[in-house]
C-alpha cells in the first residue's frame, strides 16, 4: 500500500534517507541541497533514525568522513551541490578507486564564476568520469525512488552512486508523490553486510596502498569493467523495485519514440516540458518523440543508439557546456556511440538553461521546428546551438 504525500524533492530524498536509516551521514550545507541534511538532522534529533550524523567543516571533509565510515563497514550517505561537489573532486576518485559503497545526492547547480545558485548540470557533468554511477531524475517521485534504489545498487555493484536532480526546479518544488511503507523499504534494501571492512578483526586488510604501474593499470581496468557490468545490476534492481512499487524504471525512458520521425534527448526536469510539447505536436500530426536517459554512468550506449536508428533528425540537449569548442557532454558521448554503432541520423546540439535560464515550451517547439526542417532537407547548418538566451549585450562579456 503506497502512502500519498505532498513533498519537495529535498523532502522526498530526506524521507527516503529516514526510511533507509543509514549508519552514517556526513554533510556540509550548500544551496540548494542544504535542506536534505537539515531535514535529516531533525529525524536524528527526534529519534526517527539512529544514524550517526556528522556536521563537518567542508564538503571535502563530508566525503572523506563517508569514505572512512564506508571503509569501516558502514552504510553511508551524503548530499551536495555545485562548488561543494567540486570541492569533493579529489576524494570522489578515492571512493570509486577503493570500490566503496556510498550514496551521494546531488541537487544540480551551476558552477562559479560568476557566482550563481541556480540550476544547470555543470557540477555532476564535471565529475562524470570519476567512477560514480550517475542516475538522473525528472521529478520528485524519481528522486525518492532512485535514492532508495541507489542503496541497493551501490552495495551490489561496489561502486559509489550519485543521484542527480535539478536544483530549485525539483529540489524545492512541491509535488504529489507516492511513498513506500518503511518496512517495505527496509526489506528491499536489506541489511548491509560488507565482505571486507577495516573493523573486521578476523580479516586484516589494507586501504589505499601504493600501486605501481601495472598494479594501478589493473585496478583501473577492474573499475571500468565494474562500471560496464553495473548496467545489469541497475536493471535487475530496478525490476525488483517495480515489483514492490508498481513504478517501472529502465536505463532510459522513451516517450512516443517508437514511431517518431524527430526526437529530443534530454536529462532531468526538462523532459517533463518536452513531453508536454510532444503531446501538443502529436495532436497536430507531427511525429515527435523523446528519449530521457536515467542512467548516464554507465552510459547504455548500444541500447540508446538502437532506439534512434529510425529517426530522420535528432536534437541532443545539454544543460552544461563542455567549453571544448565543439559541443556539450551528452551530445559528444551519444553521437560518438551512434558513430561506432553505424547509426547515421542528422543530429544537432542545443545548450540550454545555463545558470538557471528558463527553458520554455516555446523553446522546445522551436527545436522540433528546426528538426522538421533538417528531416525534410537533410541539411545541418550549425551543430552547436544555444536556446533560451538572446545574445544581445555579449560585447560586454
Amino acid at each position: 500500500m503506497s502512502i500519498r504525500e505532498r513533498l519537495s524533492g529535498n523532502e522526498a530524498v530526506a524521507t527516503a534517507m529516514k526510511q533507509i536509516n543509514p549508519d552514517v551521514v556526513a554533510a556540509y550545507p550548500i544551496t540548494p541541497s542544504t535542506e536534505i541534511p537539515q531535514y535529516f538532522s531533525n529525524f536524528v534529533a527526534n529519534g526517527s533514525v539512529d544514524t550517526e550524523f556528522i556536521p563537518v567543516e567542508s564538503e571535502h571533509s563530508a566525503i572523506s568522513a563517508c569514505i572512512g565510515a564506508s571503509a569501516a563497514g558502514a552504510r553511508v550517505m551524503s548530499a551536495t551541490s555545485s562548488q561543494g561537489l567540486a570541492l569533493m573532486f579529489e576524494m570522489l576518485y578515492v571512493a570509486s578507486g577503493l570500490r566503496l559503497p556510498l550514496t551521494l545526492i546531488c541537487a544540480n547547480r551551476a558552477l562559479s564564476a560568476p557566482l550563481n545558485i541556480h540550476n544547470d548540470h555543470s557540477d555532476s557533468m564535471g565529475v562524470r568520469d570519476c567512477g560514480f554511477i550517475q542516475l538522473y531524475c525528472e521529478n520528485n517521485q524519481e528522486a525518492y525512488d532512485n535514492t532508495i534504489m541507489a542503496i541497493k545498487i551501490t552495495e551490489t555493484a561496489k561502486l559509489p552512486v550519485m543521484v542527480c536532480y535539478d536544483g530549485f526546479i525539483t529540489s524545492h518544488s512541491v509535488e504529489n508523490i507516492s511513498l513506500l511503507e518503511t518496512d517495505k523499504v527496509r526489506e528491499f534494501i536489506g541489511d548491509y553486510t560488507p565482505d571486507e571492512y577495516l573493523l573486521n578483526e578476523k580479516q586484516n586488510i589494507s586501504i589505499g596502498p601504493l600501486a605501481l604501474q601495472k598494479d594501478y593499470f589493473k585496478f583501473r581496468i577492474g573499475l571500468a569493467e565494474a562500471m560496464e557490468s553495473s548496467k545489469d545490476i541497475i536493471t535487475d534492481i530496478s525490476e525488483k523495485f517495480y515489483k514492490i512499487s508498481g513504478r517501472k524504471y529502465d536505463l532510459f525512458e522513451k516517450y512516443m519514440l517508437n514511431d517518431a520521425d524527430i526526437a529530443i534527448i534530454v536529462l532531468n526536469s526538462t523532459a517533463g516540458t518536452t513531453k508536454y510539447v510532444i503531446d501538443k505536436l502529436r495532436s497536430k500530426g507531427i511525429k515527435a518523440g523523446l528519449l530521457k536517459p536515467r542512467c548516464f554512468r554507465p552510459l547504455p550506449y548500444s541500447e540508446i543508439t538502437n532506439e534512434l536508428k529510425h529517426l530522420k533528425a535528432l536534437a541532443i540537449m545539454d544543460k552544461c557546456d563542455s567549453v571544448n569548442g565543439y559541443s556539450g557532454p551528452l551530445f559528444g558521448e551519444i553521437t560518438s556511440a551512434m558513430y561506432t554503432n553505424n547509426i547515421n541520423v542528422p543530429t544537432i546540439n542545443y545548450i540550454y538553461g545555463l545558470g538557471g535560464c528558463d527553458t520554455t515550451a516555446n523553446d522546445i517547439i522551436a527545436i522540433y521546428d528546426k528538426l522538421q526542417i533538417i528531416a525534410n532537407t537533410g541539411k545541418i547548418d550549425k551543430i552547436k546551438n544555444y536556446i533560451g538566451f538572446e545574445k544581445e549585450g555579449m560585447e560586454d562579456v
